[in-house]
């Protein structure tokens, strides 16, 4: 009933009911992460590097911006062999016993109104003594046809059709004779292969799209037999999932899902334990009184000189940790803070009470005095304190990533904000690389802020509205 009542005053406040949903937001989000994907997992993605993601396409805003544009961004199309996809066939031509010919044809429809931002073609073969001789074409939906390059293949090759300078400067002398006019900017091979073949594409902001079917063929020439190639398109968008990705392709969404457990837990916990541990601290001091209450205090107040983010920057700085020895040491640097000398004027107050004066009369030892006279006493009013001071562990933490300090394994808020910073994200115009864990350590913030506001006025009848 005690609890029942209790909700129902807090509720009263909209502040409180709207930052306890954001709470429970954040804690339904925190336990799926965990659930779907579990930490040993999403640290080896986050440090896989730029080879594993090299499917995304690089600094790429989400896809759901395309509901706010009213020219829709491509996204990326993958096309691969060896997967059973629309589109994409496969002949293997054996002659004579003696060689075979490979025959690849990748079709896709292309129905964005902007080109796409890179173009790569991967290879595999298992060849073992004479590398496989291969065309690559490219036939536009009108038909044209440009052989694009004649190669040979390693067993595992990747041509990066985009960083193709010769094929470019050919591309761009085609065109220029074509229409006996040059081009006045260095064209990306994306728009050469998409864009319509009239004047517009001598002006990169006029240049348009050419819709429709394209197609990729692979011819190779296999000079042994029982040779197989695996061949992969990769036709990079502008835009890719629902967080983005950085630079070096990741997908943001890993960070900013496993951003929310560590932030409550490194939140919570640091906050909880530091008033408890300050408060019964507090109260060994004003029991015990004497030399027990100087030592005590006297080591308060090195501690309250002590400039706490210098220090802990220097610790950091000195010494690369994990995040869960960032939060002890968080600890120990906050346990003898000045809460220690609020707590023990407190106690001091509660110690003269008649019930405690009634405890020492039955025998009551000095532990269980102030285990179950002093302690309970104070414990209701310090959970404002708690539930208002996780915001500023929560700041601190994404702080000391921002400033590289952090634990630079674990995927976070602001291990996103200091990367975005290292690689000049705002200056490139890539602001959701900011704002998106911006908002997250806004809202999670915020909210334990508005119901620690509420608490407070509960517990401290003086704060009530009238």
């Amino acid at each position: 009933m005690l609890l029942k009542d209790f909700f129902k005053h807090l509720l009263i406040y909209k502040s409180a009911f709207a930052g306890l949903i954001i709470i429970l937001i954040l804690v339904g989000l925190s336990i799926y992460t965990i659930v779907a994907l579990p930490y040993e997992e999403a640290t080896k993605l986050w440090r896989a590097g730029e080879q594993y993601w090299l499917d995304n396409p690089r600094n790429s805003p989400p896809s759901w911006i395309n509901f706010f544009l009213s020219r829709k961004l491509p996204e990326t199309i993958v096309l691969s062999t060896d997967r059973n996809q629309p589109g994409v066939s496969k002949a293997i031509i054996s002659v004579e016993g003696k060689f075979s010919v490979i025959r690849v044809e990748i079709s896709f429809n292309y129905e964005y109104d902007d080109f796409p931002s890179e173009i790569n073609l991967f290879f595999k073969s298992n060849f073992t003594a004479s590398a496989p001789k291969v065309t690559v074409s490219w036939i536009k939906p009108n038909g044209e046809e440009i052989i694009l390059k004649i190669f040979l293949i390693s067993k595992d090759y990747s041509y990066y059709i985009s960083n193709d300078e010769n094929l470019v400067r050919d591309l761009i002398s085609a065109i220029s004779k074509k229409f006996n006019k040059t081009f006045e900017y260095g064209a990306p091979l994306p728009l050469l292969l998409f864009a319509q073949e009239d004047e517009s594409i001598f002006n990169p902001n006029t240049a348009k799209v050419t819709k429709g079917r394209y197609k990729l063929q692979i011819e190779a020439i296999c000079f042994e037999t029982g040779i197989d190639l695996f061949s992969k398109l990769v036709i990079y968008g502008k835009v890719h999932g629902w967080a983005g990705t950085d630079h070096l392709r990741r997908d943001l969404g890993i960070a900013l899902l496993w951003g929310a457990p560590i932030a409550l837990s490194f939140g919570v916990t640091a906050s909880a334990s530091t008033a408890l541990i300050q408060m019964f601290i507090g109260a060994i001091s004003a029991w015990f009184g004497g030399k027990m209450d100087t030592i005590i205090q006297r080591i308060t107040e090195v501690f309250m000189i002590l400039p706490f983010l210098p220090v802990l920057i220097m610790i950091s700085t000195f010494y690369k940790f994990s995040i869960m020895v960032l939060l002890v040491v968080v600890i120990a640097l906050t346990m003898f803070g000045s809460g220690v000398k609020n707590y023990r004027a407190m106690f001091l107050q509660i110690k003269e009470f008649p019930y405690v004066e009634a405890a020492k009369a039955y025998g009551a030892d000095s532990l269980r005095i102030v285990l179950y006279y002093l302690i309970p006493k104070v414990l209701p009013t310090i959970i404002p304190s708690i539930v208002l001071s996780v915001a500023d562990f929560v700041f601190l933490e994404a702080a000391l990533a921002i400033l590289g300090l952090g634990d630079p394994l674990a995927p976070t808020w602001g291990k996103i904000i200091d990367d975005a910073f290292t690689n000049g994200a705002l200056y490139k115009g890539l602001y959701y690389w900011v704002l998106e864990p911006s908002i997250m350590l806004a809202a999670a913030s915020l909210s334990f802020a508005m119901l620690g506001f509420a608490l407070d006025k509960i517990f401290n009848p003086k704060l009530k509205e009238i």
